[in-house]
């Protein structure tokens, strides 16, 4: 077990589509540890969610932890630490809204994104047992987040407006209450 390090905006993994995790590596010692390294590294950095190509490993996997009880987010529904291997998103509905989005690999910025606020995922879990989860608000902002790493996109790849980017100090003072 171990925190890795977070790679940032520049780095050209965080550009780059992962691959799919092979099925014979599915419950591996390989998988095992990088799943723990993963959460180890989630937890030390206050994140909700990780991806596997933010510390440099370019494979189709993520962790979420949304936590029962936190009340750092917004949203009544919660993610308990879920892996998520070689997962496929499917928008079930096109309304979308919008939420000031960071990430631990574009560090001190915000912005304003708006995404399809109903989808599936279909996934395997961590034994290799296929999963699928439909999820509806801040969830699914926070679930297509966390897959667009599987994919080289980053959350500014999604802002429409330029100047709803911002660094996060001004975030706090000037929109954060509203």
């Amino acid at each position: 077990m171990s925190v890795r390090k977070i790679i940032r905006m520049g780095h050209p993994t965080l550009r780059q589509r992962a691959q799919e995790l092979p099925a014979k590596d599915i419950g591996g010692p390989g998988l095992h540890q990088l799943l723990e390294d993963m959460a180890d590294t989630l937890a030390d950095s206050g994140g909700i969610g990780l991806a596997a190509p933010q510390i440099d490993v370019p494979l189709r996997v993520a962790i979420i932890d949304m936590p029962q009880g936190s009340t750092r987010y917004d949203s009544d529904e919660r993610i308990p630490h879920t892996v998520f291997i070689n997962p496929v998103i499917t928008v079930l509905d096109d309304e979308e809204a919008g939420y000031w989005e960071g990430c631990l690999s574009v560090p001190g910025l915000r912005g304003f994104v708006q995404r399809p606020q109903h989808v599936r995922v279909d996934y395997l879990d961590q034994a290799g047992v296929p999963r699928q989860r439909a999820l509806s608000g801040f969830s699914a902002t926070v679930i297509q987040h966390e897959f667009d790493h599987l994919d080289g996109r980053l959350y500014i790849d999604h802002i429409k407006t330029p100047e709803l980017l911002m660094f996060e100090e001004e975030w706090l003072e000037y929109h954060a209450a509203r």
